[in-house]
């Protein structure tokens, strides 16, 4: 069993858990994810992007925002519960190397899986330049661990409460305008935010890589259901991936795979919410 060993929550519906697991805290690279499974009788199984590691403690770090009913249930687990099933460290990790000048755009959640990825190419020697977008400041996460990793970073919302009032592409467009172009821009974050930060670059030719989190079941490439289009390939993003060249990913038909289960999701979500609620209720009247 894999023990929670600290949780934080680090802004609205978004919680830091480093749990136990230390054979995969040894092997795992910057890029590489876990699946989980919050119940061993009937729960679903969920990729997480491994944030962090600490070798010493045995532990990993993810970051989860609650969208559905296993992310609502993991968050209601606390410091000493155990996860029934954990397996990682899964997907190919990111290729590092010193590019010169790399661009980490990071939209909502995103932080959380650049974070290794920026450590890993600053400590090669890249000049390193993140951008961070959120819809408010409330939602801005792991700002100062981005900071202290950044060359220059630039803060986005898109209400104008912090930083810049603009979309991530805003001063993406403008570094990739400057005499300092980037050698690689990594986009991580909403479907649709890869997918416009990948056009953004297209016409000056900046090699754009995304990171896809596609629906999955097993993690080894046999269900197929994470399955995307890559150029004139299809592509397993469990195990070819999970990144990709964002020029050649066709967006449009993983963002409508994705919205395939929507409803079956909603209607999980709400009855896991009501059988937990109204049990709470019960026993405070007991």
């Amino acid at each position: 069993m894999n023990r929670i060993l600290y949780k934080h929550q680090l802004s609205q519906d978004v919680f830091l858990m480093r749990l136990y697991a230390p054979m995969i805290a040894e092997e795992r690279l910057a890029g590489q994810f876990i699946i989980l499974q919050t119940d061993d009788n009937y729960g679903e199984r969920i990729p997480l992007t491994i944030a962090d590691a600490d070798i010493s403690e045995g532990s990993i770090t993810i970051i989860f925002q609650v969208v559905g009913k296993t992310t609502k249930h993991l968050a209601t687990f606390d410091v000493g519960d155990e996860l029934p099933a954990l397996v990682g460290p899964l997907g190919k990790p990111t290729h590092i190397e010193n590019f010169g000048r790399a661009v980490c755009v990071c939209g909502g959640i995103g932080v959380a899986p650049m974070h290794p990825i920026a450590q890993a190419l600053k400590k090669a020697g890249n000049h390193v330049t993140i951008i961070t977008g959120a819809r408010t400041k409330d939602l801005i996460i792991l700002e100062k661990e981005m900071s202290m990793i950044a060359d220059e970073y630039i803060a986005c919302t898109d209400d104008g409460s912090y930083g810049r009032k603009s979309l991530v592409t805003g001063p993406l467009k403008e570094l990739c305008e400057s005499e300092a172009k980037p050698d690689i821009v990594i986009a991580i974050g909403p479907p649709v935010m890869m997918k416009f930060c990948s056009e953004t670059t297209r016409p000056y030719n900046v090699f754009t890589q995304v990171s896809l989190n596609t629906i999955m079941v097993d993690g080894t490439g046999m269900c197929g259901g994470c399955r995307v289009n890559v150029g004139k390939e299809v592509k397993f993003v469990c195990v070819d991936g999970p990144e990709f060249d964002g020029h050649l990913v066709d967006f449009d038909n993983m963002i409508s795979r994705l919205s395939a289960y929507k409803e079956i999701e909603r209607t999980h979500y709400k009855c896991f919410v009501e059988k937990t609620f109204n049990n709470a209720a019960k026993a405070v009247t007991l």
